[in-house]
C-alpha cells in the first residue's frame, strides 16, 4: 500500500490517524509516511523509500535502531515473559546504573512515560515542600499532564491560560509561566509567590522550541533562588538526559537540581523514563511515605533490559566524542550551505541535539524564536 492509503485508513479508526500529533506532517506539510523497519540511522517506509533519521527516534534510539545487542538481549527477555507484576533484579540494574551516571540522583523511581514522570515529580515537590505554586518557562514542554499544558497570559507571572481544551483554569491557575532566560522574571515571580512556590521545573537545554542554550547568569540565578526560597529545582532531562552527554545536561551545566526526569533513552526505545533525587524527598514516595504513585508496566522487563544494554553501550570509550564529531559536521556544513546562498542561519548544537533557526542571531526565548522565518524553517 501506499503512505496514502494507510493515512486515509488510519484516519478512520485513529484520531487524525496518528497516536502523537507531531506525526501528522500538518507543521511541514504533505502526508506522514508509514515506517515499515528501522535500522541504524536509517527507516524505511511501506513505499520502500530510504531516510535518514537526524532525531534518533525523537530521542530515544541514541546508538540507532534495531542495534544488534539490544535486539539480542531483549529478545532473551522476552522469552522470559513480557511482564511479571513483581519486583526484578533487572530494576535495580537499571536504577543503580541512573544513579551512578547522575550523581545528583540518589534514588529513582522507574515509569512508563516522560509525562508521568513530570506528574509525579510535580506531587512530590508539592508534598514535600507544603507548597502549591509551580513555576515554568514558556515554551519549555513538560508532557502532557493538565498543570503542564499551560501558555504564558499578557502578564505573564499574573496570568497562565489552559493551553488546551478540557483543561480547567483552576488546575493551571497553580502553574506560572515565565520566558526562558528572563533573570527579571524570576526574580519577579518569587517576589511575588515565593514562599508559595513549591518548584521551578526546567529544560537544561531547551529542546522543545527548537534548541534554545540557557545563559550562565539564568543558571546561577535559578539555583540560587531557589535554594533561597526553599523550592525545589526539577530538571526535565527527558530529552537531554544522555543525549548531551553521559551524565546529563546537569553535569555540563554544574547544576544540582533536587528532582531529575529522565526518558525515551533510558528505555532504549521502549517505554520507559523515571524519576529521581534526593534521598530524603524521595522517602515520601509510597510505600515509604503518602505520596502516591504506581503502575502495573513500571520497570517493564523488557523496556529495562532495552534500556541497560543501551547505557552500556553509551558509556564505552569514545561514544560522545563521535556523537559529538557527526553532529558539529553536520551544522558545519549547513551553516556552509546557508552561507553560499544567503540564507539567514544560526544553529545550537551539543552533544546529540542540534537547532536550526533562520534568523541572524541566536535566540534566548520563545519570543525570539518565534521572529525567525517560520517559512524556512
Amino acid at each position: 500500500m501506499l503512505n496514502q492509503d494507510l493515512f486515509i485508513e488510519a484516519n478512520t479508526f485513529i484520531p487524525g490517524g496518528v497516536n502523537s500529533p507531531v506525526r501528522s506532517f500538518k507543521g511541514v506539510g504533505g502526508v506522514p509516511f508509514f515506517t515499515k523497519s528501522a535500522k541504524g540511522c536509517y527507516l524505511f517506509d511501506v513505499e520502500n523509500n530510504k531516510y535518514i533519521d537526524y532525531v534518533c527516534g525523537w530521542g530515544s534510539s541514541i546508538v540507532g535502531h534495531a542495534h544488534d545487542e539490544i535486539v539480542k538481549n531483549v529478545a532473551e527477555a522476552i522469552q522470559r515473559g513480557f511482564s511479571y507484576g513483581t519486583p526484578t533484579h533487572l530494576e535495580t540494574t537499571l536504577a543503580k546504573s541512573i544513579c551512578e551516571l547522575v550523581p545528583s540522583i540518589e534514588k529513582v523511581r522507574l515509569v512508563s512515560s516522560g509525562t508521568e514522570g513530570v506528574m509525579s515529580a510535580i506531587r512530590l515537590s508539592r508534598a514535600y515542600t507544603k507548597r502549591d505554586y509551580i513555576v515554568k518557562f514558556n515554551g519549555c514542554y513538560h508532557g502532557h499532564t493538565d498543570s503542564m499544558l499551560v501558555s504564558a497570559g499578557s502578564g505573564a507571572m499574573y496570568t497562565s491560560l489552559s493551553g488546551s481544551d478540557g483543561v480547567l483554569p483552576d488546575v493551571v491557575s497553580h502553574t506560572l509561566v515565565i520566558e526562558y532566560n528572563d533573570i527579571t522574571q524570576l526574580q519577579k515571580v518569587f517576589e511575588l509567590y515565593g514562599h508559595k512556590i513549591a518548584a521551578v521545573i526546567f529544560e537544561p537545554f531547551a529542546a522543545n522550541m527548537n534548541l534554545v542554550f540557557p545563559t550562565k547568569d539564568f543558571i546561577t540565578q535559578l539555583q540560587q533562588i531557589t535554594k533561597e526560597y526553599g523550592a525545589l529545582l526539577i530538571c526535565d532531562e527527558v530529552i537531554t538526559g544522555f543525549r548531551v552527554g553521559l551524565h546529563g545536561a546537569q553535569h555540563i551545566l554544574n547544576i544540582k537540581p533536587d528532582i531529575t526526569i529522565l526518558g525515551k533513552i533510558i528505555g532504549g526505545g521502549l517505554p520507559l523514563a523515571a524519576f529521581g533525587g534526593k534521598s530524603h524527598i524521595m522517602a515520601l514516595l509510597a510505600p515509604l511515605g503518602n505520596v502516591y504513585q504506581a503502575g502495573t508496566l513500571s520497570g517493564n522487563p523488557i523496556a529495562v533490559t532495552a534500556g541497560i544494554s543501551t547505557l552500556d553501550i553509551i558509556k564505552r570509550q569514545g561514544f560522545y566524542d563521535n556523537l559529538s564529531r557527526i553532529t558539529t559536521t553536520l551544522a558545519v556544513e549547513l551553516m556552509r550551505v546557508a552561507n553560499i546562498h544567503s540564507i539567514p542561519l544560526t544553529i545550537n548544537h551539543i552533544g546529540g541535539l542540534f537547532g536550526l533557526h533562520f534568523q541572524d542571531q541566536l535566540p534566548q526565548n520563545l519570543l525570539e524564536v518565534k521572529k525567525q522565518d517560520s517559512g524556512l524553517f
